[in-house]
């Protein structure tokens, strides 16, 4: 048997790739859409997939299954558990608890572990070639290593009321019911890692087993002691703020997204015919440097999303296909680099690139404002807006400044004021900049704190010793 782990350092989002090497045939659970990556890696082993599953309906990426089996002929299995209002829209075959797939020898058992969402399956995987029990679980969003997957995000993101605490409780005895009556020795393979919106505390570590998790993880103590309670409790507090893109990604993947079919490469356009867009803004310039290069100037009007490794999430801070409906240019040193963004962009569903330049020369350019963090106190503006996280905001921040998470900051315009000048900053200018980019091109009056957070408390440090001195 092998197994694969797809691991995307963007999303901290894994998939997998389970196949039988006597019988040539292969799964893979939790795909993402750009699907060349799976193609490649069953044809070296000389595998054909057969099947293609995800654990659940996800918020933070949009899911390849129906890519994926349209470009191979796979069967396409979703959970069926979760009740009415949690069934996918799209013709496939549909998983209770305990049923299995076949892949060659291998079987893969549904297990439906609800807490996280309400349909959320968990998958045990035996070797028959090997063994006649299970020795590997693909946990999904359910366990990760060292944290369970968050309860909150219905509330969040999908319309749902107080649902945390009955996805809380359902974490509980899915814990109880479903992962703790396994053996220690099953490996554990979760659909994240650190660095992800969907738990709170995420381990880098890739895996993890059965036996760890029972000895070592934060909620182990509250199951040894049945205390409901007090699972709940520290389960829901200090979760990280829900991105709003998740919500246009549980409907979509609902629903289950466009089937892209082959993609041609990104194009090189003109400059010429990128100027004639701006000008009738019939096309969006998204400017993929840092943002310290985005300070020495930019086209005017245009979006920083940074290439790398955020550029999904970035991207999906603060376009919205949506209501978004212009196509993008990408600034991008050459065309590899270029298809390289586009790819990451389709996995937040932002679909439609144009094309990319490598210049930004002939084009209209601007600089971003900067105000200095020994200037802040003294600088005429009508807010301070910290882009961070409410943990971060709340582990300390520049005082009477209020905290809109830039993932949330552009569908959450009703809280800034329309009029005056607004102060921007993050942890250390990244995420301020892409937010900064978006509420400008929006027409907001836009000044970011130069080095953002860590260069404040350093000159307050200073000042301070100054002071003291």
């Amino acid at each position: 048997m092998l197994i694969e782990r797809i691991y995307d350092e963007d999303l901290a989002q894994a998939s997998y790739l389970i196949g039988c090497q006597a019988q040539g045939e292969a799964i893979v659970v939790d795909p993402r859409r750009d699907i060349p990556v799976y193609e490649t890696m069953a044809a070296a082993h000389g595998m054909k997939i057969v099947a293609v599953t995800e654990t659940h309906i996800h918020a933070d990426f949009l899911s390849g299954t129906r890519e994926l089996a349209a470009a191979t002929g796979a069967i396409i299995y979703v959970s069926g558990e979760g009740g009415e209002a949690w069934q996918y829209e799209f013709d496939a075959e549909r998983l209770s608890d305990n049923d299995e797939i076949t892949v060659g020898n291998i079987i893969v058992q549904a297990l439906h572990t609800p807490g996280h969402t309400p349909e959320h399956l968990s998958f045990l995987i035996t070797d028959g070639a090997f063994a006649n029990s299970p020795g590997y679980l693909l946990s999904g969003d359910f366990v990760f290593s060292g944290d369970l997957g968050r309860p909150d995000l219905l509330d969040e993101v999908a319309g749902g009321v107080d649902t945390r605490f009955l996805g809380a409780k359902q974490l509980f005895a899915s814990l109880q019911n479903k992962f703790l009556v396994l053996p220690d020795h099953v490996q554990v393979h979760p659909g994240h890692g650190a660095g992800s919106a969907c738990g709170k505390a995420l381990g880098a570590i890739p895996s993890s087993t059965v036996g760890y998790e029972r000895l070592y993880a934060w909620w182990a103590p509250y199951l040894a002691a049945n205390d409901e309670e007090g699972f709940i409790k520290e389960l829901l507090e200090g979760q990280p703020d829900a991105h709003a893109y998740f919500a246009r990604m549980k409907r979509e993947n609902r629903r289950g997204p466009i089937i892209l079919g082959t993609r041609d490469p990104v194009q090189e356009l003109r400059i010429g015919d990128v100027l004639g867009h701006l000008a009738a803004d019939t096309m969006t310039f998204v400017d993929t440097r840092s943002n310290t290069e985005v300070h020495e100037g930019t086209v005017t009007r245009s979006m920083n999303i940074p290439a790398g490794k955020s550029t999904a999430s970035y991207g999906a801070w603060v376009l919205n296909p949506d209501t978004d409906k212009n196509p993008l240019v990408l600034l991008a040193p050459d065309r590899a680099s270029a298809q390289e963004i586009s790819n990451h962009l389709i996995r937040v569903g932002i679909d439609d690139v144009a094309g990319f330049v490598t210049s930004f020369e002939g084009l209209p350019v601007s600089t971003p404002k900067l105000v200095q963090p020994e200037d802040l106190a003294d600088f005429d503006s009508v807010l301070v807006v910290d882009v961070r996280n409410r943990t971060e905001h709340t582990a300390g921040h520049i005082p009477g400044s209020h905290q809109l998470s830039g993932g949330r900051i552009m569908w959450n315009l009703d809280q800034l004021p329309k009029t005056g000048t607004i102060v921007t900053y993050c942890q250390s200018g990244v995420r301020s900049s892409v937010a900064a980019s978006a509420l400008r091109r929006a027409g907001y009056d836009i000044v970011e704190l130069d080095g953002s957070y860590a260069a404040w408390t350093a000159w307050q440090q200073s000042h301070e010793s100054l002071c003291n001195a």
